[in-house]
């Protein structure tokens, strides 16, 4: 069913004010009031305001997709490319948003019926953030494809509750506790390597399995940080800022090299760490890693330590080392200065050089 918008017209006959619009091709019309109700025509439209909106609003209910068909189309129009995003959305869709909503039409989800739901869901208060989120950008792609009127996402107005306090304090590593978490993996050089690499530059875990032979520069004294691998599927790093090449430290490059004359994949387009198990076509799986990280944090006797516990140990440690914060930035990678620190600032390479060789020898073992 089509609408338009209407105008305001006066009978002169009647002396009576009416509200005349298009339905499906029809002139359909409605009575306002008589002139002495509404003397002038500024009044008649205030009163057309009401029924324009009802009007509007019965028209977007009949005519709006229902969430299932809309998250189709949205699969296809503008889904993320980058894998790891697509399947985050994809287990958010399929669990529980397409369970709950998937057969009603969307101007269903409204603030309070999604407010409730969120609440009575037994998921952590970031995860009710991310479904919020989700249905946000449902909603924004609905007014972008035409299917709705553009007007104020709905979402905007869902609170969920305890979403700006954190559910797990983030952990970083005292120098010490790294030290012992090297100890405990003894003189596996393999083990060595990826713990070295993940704190001295603050890699995310995708990113140190993404590594090839030909991302080091021996001569320039880099790395290069290309692309992420996530459940052995290779993907795009995480933003267009993680992409960078890093100053190396010399000792650094000592480990990489030792490592390299130990390795049987060692040629360019091999991965830094290869899986035997794979021959060497797939770099070590997330679960190979994270049960052998665990396994060796409790050798270590140093409680639980996550993969992107040394991403925070490293943030931690540049502190330490008096690292200045738009250096930080650099060396984080952050494409926004406030996820560093909240304050604006630039670095040059040399200083990239010094903070980053200042890690690195904390890291190793003296």
């Amino acid at each position: 069913m089509t609408r338009q918008t209407g105008s305001v017209v006066f009978d002169k006959r009647r002396k009576t004010w009416n509200f005349l619009w298009r339905e499906n091709g029809q002139r359909r019309p409605k009575l306002l009031g008589t002139v002495s109700e509404l003397r002038t025509k500024t009044e008649a439209r205030r009163a057309a305001e009401t029924l324009r909106r009802t009007l509007q609003q019965e028209s977007v209910r009949q005519n709006a997709p229902t969430v299932r068909s809309l998250i189709n189309s949205y699969r296809v129009e503008k889904m993320p490319e980058r894998m790891s995003t697509r399947r985050g959305y994809d287990g958010w869709l399929n669990n529980y948003i397409l369970p709950k909503w998937g057969d009603s039409e969307l101007t269903k989800l409204q603030a309070r019926p999604v407010e409730i739901w969120l609440d009575s869901l037994t998921l952590a208060p970031k995860s009710k953030v991310h479904i919020r989120g989700l249905l946000h950008v449902l909603w924004d792609f609905a007014m972008w494809s035409g299917d709705i009127p553009t007007a104020r996402n709905p979402m905007e107005l869902v609170n969920v509750k305890n979403a700006s306090h954190r559910v797990r304090k983030t952990r970083s590593l005292t120098v010490e506790q790294f030290q012992l978490l090297l100890e405990a993996v003894g003189n596996d050089a393999c083990w060595r390597t990826i713990l070295l690499l993940a704190v001295s530059f603050g890699l995310r875990i995708s990113e140190v399995l993404g590594l090839k032979w030909k991302d080091v520069d021996w001569l320039g004294k880099t790395i290069s940080i290309e692309r992420g691998v996530v459940k052995q599927i290779v993907d795009d790093v995480k933003s267009s800022c993680s992409a960078r090449t890093m100053v190396c430290a010399d000792e650094l490059l000592d480990v990489l090299k030792h490592w390299r004359q130990t390795t049987q994949f060692s040629q360019a387009e091999d991965w830094v760490f290869a899986s035997a198990y794979k021959l060497g076509r797939q770099p070590l799986s997330y679960t190979f890693v994270w049960e052998n990280l665990g396994n060796a944090a409790v050798k270590a006797g140093i409680g639980h330590v996550s993969s992107h516990t040394f991403r925070h140990t490293h943030r931690s440690w540049l502190d330490s080392v008096g690292t200045p914060v738009g250096v930080q930035q650099k060396l984080m990678r952050h494409a926004d200065i406030r996820t560093t620190m909240n304050i604006y600032g630039d670095a040059a390479t040399a200083d990239m050089r010094k903070a980053h060789e200042k890690v690195v020898r904390l890291a190793l073992p003296q």
